[in-house]
C-alpha cells in the first residue's frame, strides 16, 4: 500500500482541536509559563546549559531567555555557575527548589489527566489510547526538532 505523503487537513485539524483543550487545562493548572516550565524541564533532564541553548530549546530570543533566566534564578529555582575553563561564560543550573518547582507544575496536569483518563474512559478507550502514545510521542519529539 503506498505511503500517503500528505495529511488528511480534516485529521489535522481535528488532531488540533482536541489537543487545545488539553493544553488549557494544563496551563490553568500551572504558576509557571510555559517557556519558563520548559528551561526548567531541560535543565533537569540535560544538566546545565548556556542562555544560548536555552533559548533555542525554549524557542525564544536571546533577551527573552536572559529575563526568564534572571527571574527563576530570583525565585530560587536555577543557579548560575561559572565555567570552569572559561571566565567569560556563565552556565545556568537547576537548583533542588527548582527541582521540586518542575515536579509540582508537572504533577499538577498529570493530576488531572489521570483522574479524567480513569473516570471518562472505557477499559477499551483505555486501551486504544495507550496504544496511540508511541505515535504521539513520535510526533511529539519531532516537532522539538523542528
Amino acid at each position: 500500500m503506498p505511503h500517503d505523503s500528505s495529511p488528511d487537513e480534516l485529521t489535522t485539524r481535528s488532531f488540533y482541536e482536541a489537543l487545545y483543550p488539553f493544553s488549557l487545562r494544563f496551563n490553568s493548572r500551572r504558576t509557571l509559563s510555559p517557556g519558563k516550565l520548559g528551561v526548567l524541564r531541560h535543565l533537569a533532564e540535560h544538566g546545565r546549559a548556556s542562555t544560548t541553548e536555552l533559548a533555542a530549546v525554549v524557542q525564544v530570543s536571546q533577551q527573552a531567555i536572559s529575563l526568564a533566566t534572571k527571574e527563576l534564578e530570583h525565585l530560587g529555582f536555577t543557579a548560575r555557575i561559572p565555567d570552569d575553563d572559561d571566565r567569560r561564560r556563565t552556565w545556568i543550573t537547576l537548583t533542588k527548589a527548582g527541582q521540586q518547582k518542575l515536579t509540582e507544575e508537572l504533577d499538577a496536569g498529570v493530576t488531572w489527566l489521570q483522574t479524567a483518563i480513569q473516570e471518562r474512559l472505557s477499559n477499551d478507550e483505555r486501551a486504544i489510547l495507550r496504544a496511540a502514545i508511541p505515535v504521539l510521542q513520535k510526533l511529539g519529539s519531532e516537532a522539538a526538532d523542528d
